[in-house]
């Protein structure tokens, strides 16, 4: 695996700064020398202050691609849909000029609907310029979760996007593929806590054969792009 730099912050406040002006940059350097950025943002909670930050940010936002690393399979307007988080957060001020590409559709199941996505995500500039992933609790990251039946397959897939349904997580998933994610020219981990920084640092660390590492090794060990993780106590 290429190195993977870590810059740590005391608050995550400061974190959210940093990380926002770092990103901003990245994007401004991408749209010098391609025309546009494509950039795949995370849910949860971790990413809200950030977001806030990067959205008054000065760059030609009219030239940014926006997609999600992740979607839960709900409408984008209930509690826990990953768009509502990132129009509500990221898709405001300068960065309203942004483009979306939503990863959900009207359709009853994510398995029934990838198709459409999958077509959707062809508008995304390839490879990505930068990608934020977080990393939950169980090391899953996007939603490439251990133990998942199609967890492999999404390991492996040709495709942008696989559907995918966790062992333990509530709702259906659209997760862009590890090969996808892998091909980022800028790939940060964005934590928070000391868990999540003993657990990745335990996973960096695993010798084990790759279908039994955690998720999150999965993904760092196939990323060529520049490698950092981001995180505040």
């Amino acid at each position: 695996m290429s190195s993977l730099s870590w810059h740590e912050y005391s608050s995550k406040d400061e974190l959210d700064h940093q990380l926002a002006d770092f990103i901003a940059e990245q994007l401004s350097t991408a749209i010098a020398a391609r025309g546009q950025a494509g950039i795949a943002v995370s849910g949860g909670r971790t990413p809200a202050g950030m977001f806030k930050a990067l959205r008054v940010k000065e760059l030609d936002w009219s030239k940014v691609v926006i997609t999600l690393a992740d979607e839960r399979w709900v409408a984008p307007d209930h509690a826990d849909s990953n768009e509502r988080l990132t129009r509500e957060n990221l898709l405001q001020d300068k960065a309203a000029k942004a483009t979306f590409i939503s990863q959900v559709s009207s359709v009853a199941t994510a398995h029934e609907g990838q198709k459409e996505i999958e077509a959707r995500l062809a508008a995304l500039p390839s490879p990505l310029d930068v990608l934020i992933l977080g990393m939950g609790d169980d090391g899953h990251t996007a939603s490439l979760f251990p133990n998942a039946a199609e967890l492999e397959a999404a390991c492996v897939s040709d495709a942008l996007c696989a559907a995918v349904i966790p062992p333990a997580a509530p709702h259906q998933r659209i997760t862009l593929t590890l090969p996808t994610l892998a091909k980022a020219r800028s790939v940060i981990v964005h934590i928070t806590g000391d868990s999540k920084k003993a657990l990745l640092q335990a996973a960096l660390l695993e010798q084990k054969p790759a279908t039994e590492l955690f998720p999150i090794r999965r993904v760092l060990d196939k990323c060529n792009g520049l490698k950092q993780v981001f995180w505040a106590t």
